[in-house]
């Protein structure tokens, strides 16, 4: 192992800490500061400091998508204005690694840019394209063995099965795929994700009930990557939904729009990728290779794939319905949180 840094190299506390979680515990000699006690950086590791700092740490977020403002490669010079604690950092970064910080000029796809997200959010042509998302996305059957989970916060009647059904119609119309009279039954296998789904805080009473259907449920599954070939970025529907489920409220009118859509489709339900994938996953959004999307790089896909939490959104009432039954009901107690995180600059 080619030891060129070490986490005591730093000035900025928040690269030394990144540096710490990304660096080795090695008891030798570090060549650039001569401390001992710091962990170690290869030139590989160093790089990913840089990017995970300087580049996810400075990632811009727009209504739909996001981009970061500052890249670095080896054909540029630094010449971002940085605040005067990052200076000797991005001289010894910039020296190490034989690289240039600049300030990254998006493909414009990154920042909402395309078509089929345009057309979505253009109620003119919003059908057409909601047409396309049932035609094109992979149909999945939920049987009977699928267990599931719905949590709810302060139930009046903790063991009464109908607390874990569908909203009544007075809070229809509040979350992502329900509407006014269009109510829908949310739920998940992933029981963390359901937790944040639920915004939930110390003092919350929780339940959780465990489910599943009685009988095969016909779900519209587009929580998947849409392999599309002879697609940029710019035209992509997989791009489109992809950006539209990791939007917030000012996109829930085009998703119970697609909801509504599906059930007239004769769908059961929606599986859809959680607002809180990323979170849960600690990935980063909308990474490219040179302006391409990953997503749209074959050998990258099964990792965009693992980077979507999917959830459940059955239409209807299933409880009341039998359509899904509540094998049981759990108190859940919150025991633990533990929070993961990393850094990036101020006053680029």
């Amino acid at each position: 192992m080619s030891i060129v840094l070490c986490s005591n190299c730093f000035n900025d506390q928040g690269l030394r800490l990144d540096a710490e979680q990304i660096g080795d515990v090695v008891d030798s000699v570090c060549p650039n500061c001569g401390m001992t006690s710091g962990c170690k950086l290869t030139i590989r590791r160093a790089g990913a400091l840089a990017h995970r700092f300087f580049v996810w740490g400075t990632l811009h977020c727009c209504e739909y998508g996001a981009a970061p403002v500052v890249q670095f490669n080896e054909y540029q010079k630094s010449c971002i204005d940085t605040s005067p604690w990052f200076e000797k950092d991005i001289e010894l970064l910039s020296n190490t690694l034989g690289i240039g910080f600049f300030y990254y000029g998006p493909r414009l796809w990154m920042v909402g840019e395309v078509e089929p997200l345009k057309d979505l959010q253009d109620k003119n042509s919003r059908k057409t394209i909601i047409q396309r998302i049932i035609t094109e996305y992979p149909e999945k059957n939920l049987d009977e063995s699928q267990l599931f989970y719905r949590i709810r916060k302060e139930p009046e009647k903790p063991n009464d099965f109908k607390e874990y059904d569908s909203p009544p119609d007075e809070f229809c119309g509040t979350g992502r795929l329900d509407s006014k009279n269009f109510p829908v039954m949310y739920g998940s296998q992933d029981l963390e994700v359901c937790v944040h789904e639920c915004r939930v805080t110390a003092e919350d009473e929780l339940y959780v009930a465990s489910l599943s259907p009685t009988r095969q449920l016909k779900l519209l599954d587009i929580s998947k990557l849409l392999p599309e070939e002879g697609v940029t970025d710019f035209e992509s529907l997989d791009m489109a939904v992809h950006m539209l489920f990791l939007a917030g409220k000012h996109s829930y009118d085009i998703s119970r729009d697609i909801a509504r859509e599906a059930y007239a489709a004769g769908f059961d339900g929606i599986i859809y990728s959680s607002y809180f994938s990323l979170l849960r996953t600690g990935t980063m959004p909308f990474e490219t290779t040179y302006g391409l999307s990953h997503r749209r790089i074959p050998q990258m896909q099964d990792y965009e794939q693992s980077k979507s939490i999917p959830n459940f959104a059955l239409f209807g009432r299933p409880i009341n319905e039998s359509k899904v039954e509540v094998h049981c009901i759990n108190k859940l107690i919150l025991s633990h949180v533990k929070y993961g995180f990393h850094f990036g600059p101020v006053g680029y």
